[in-house]
């Protein structure tokens, strides 16, 4: 209990300090480097932006967080996130190197906590059925990549997008997966919101492919 009272907390001043660097910025810089759209409701502005093939809504000058298509709450996990990603974003376009998490500045040290939390999960729901991982990820807009014996390309943020990619192994070797990221994702995000982002997503695809129909793994 603790614990997570620690991290509840730490989540509550996390999402407090985001919001207000936010509302410290203007708008249609932080719109132009992020990607994100500058909008009109009701005669108030609101920013857009698309994460995970959804819409979501941040509205100053509180910056409630709302979905677009959905009147379900949204969890601060994600919403901080779509703030970070909205406050940190520089701008750079994509450098066409594809780097994995160790790559990252801090990376290295993070890797075995990502690695049980974003990768392992990856490998025990889709190594053996690799048409699973293709399928889900095609519900979040994601597209076949030319990595291993199966990869997504999943656009999460306008400008920031993740590739899985699993091996399936045999009888001699055991299936084995990463994560792949352009190197510009620094310049949009942290190596702990990448990994919070990547867990989030391997989770949603599980989801995703648990609620799917037998057979239905094209």
């Amino acid at each position: 209990m603790p614990d997570k009272r620690n991290r509840q907390f730490g989540y509550r001043l996390a999402y407090e300090l985001a919001c207000d660097r936010l509302a410290r910025m203007e708008p249609g810089k932080l719109c132009q480097k992020s990607g994100a759209r500058l909008e009109l409701a009701d005669g108030k502005e609101q920013i857009t932006v698309k994460f995970l093939n959804q819409t979501y809504q941040v509205s100053p000058p509180d910056m409630a967080i709302s979905a677009a298509s959905s009147q379900e709450p949204v969890s601060t996990r994600v919403k901080l996130l779509l703030l970070h990603y909205l406050t940190q974003a520089k701008g750079s376009a994509n450098t066409g190197k594809v780097i994995t998490y160790k790559e990252l500045p801090e990376g290295a040290n993070y890797f075995p906590v990502f690695f049980k939390r974003a990768i392992r999960p990856l490998l025990e729901n889709f190594a053996r059925e690799p048409g699973g991982l293709l399928a889900a990820a095609g519900k979040l807009g994601g597209l076949r990549a030319d990595y291993g014996d199966v990869a997504v390309t999943i656009s999460a943020f306008p400008r920031v997008a993740v590739t899985i990619v699993l091996w399936q192994g045999d009888d001699e070797l055991a299936p084995e997966g990463s994560i792949l990221f352009d190197s510009s994702i620094s310049d949009y995000l942290s190596a702990e919101d990448i990994a919070v982002l990547c867990e989030i997503i391997s989770w949603r695809l599980i989801g995703i492919s648990r609620q799917s129909p037998p057979g239905d793994k094209r």
